[in-house]
């Protein structure tokens, strides 16, 4: 039996798995998290439009004091996927109106480090805003969501597509 014979596959079988474990790991870093930002001296992270990133933010909302959502209904009892449009958002101590937060935001999600307490938090979008009220428990997460109806206007508050602008550009020439 010649032992050089079996060497040969073995050692590209190794190879080939290293190279398929790399292929994993580079992969699985493809994707970034979102970045912490801060306003009006409360911590936030505002993402989730990727899937990656969505997954990402459900994740680590457990350790954020409230998570905020953003949808669409798509008239059928579900959210549409994705959040196209920018919103406005506003937090309010609940009993005073105190502003404590306003922000903007065009994902999905908003997680944020809100202070025990109760809050009222608006959002704002073409006009239309919507208001919940959010109870922040030391250690325990808070969720509010807000769901705009299927009838809502998105095509006045979506960006237009830099392809739209080009040729809404060559037709005015």
């Amino acid at each position: 039996m010649n032992p050089k014979r079996f060497r040969r596959p073995v050692a590209v079988l190794v190879l080939g798995g290293a190279a398929a474990l790399l292929g994993a790991v580079t992969s699985a870093h493809a994707f970034s998290n979102p970045p912490i930002q801060v306003a009006q001296g409360i911590e936030y992270m505002s993402g989730g439009s990727a899937k990656d990133e969505a997954a990402f933010m459900e994740m680590v909302s457990p350790r954020w004091a409230a998570t905020i959502e953003f949808g669409v209904s798509d008239g059928k009892g579900a959210q549409q996927p994705g959040f196209p449009a920018k919103a406005s958002i506003e937090v309010r101590q609940k009993y005073t109106g105190q502003p404590i937060m306003s922000v903007q935001t065009q994902a999905p999600y908003m997680l944020a480090r809100l202070n025990p307490g109760a809050y009222d938090v608006n959002v704002t979008l073409g006009g239309l805003t919507l208001t919940q009220s959010l109870v922040v428990i030391a250690g325990v997460p808070a969720r509010a969501s807000f769901v705009w109806p299927s009838n809502f206007d998105m095509a006045s508050v979506t960006p237009p597509l830099p392809q739209a602008l080009a040729q809404t550009a060559s037709n005015t020439r």
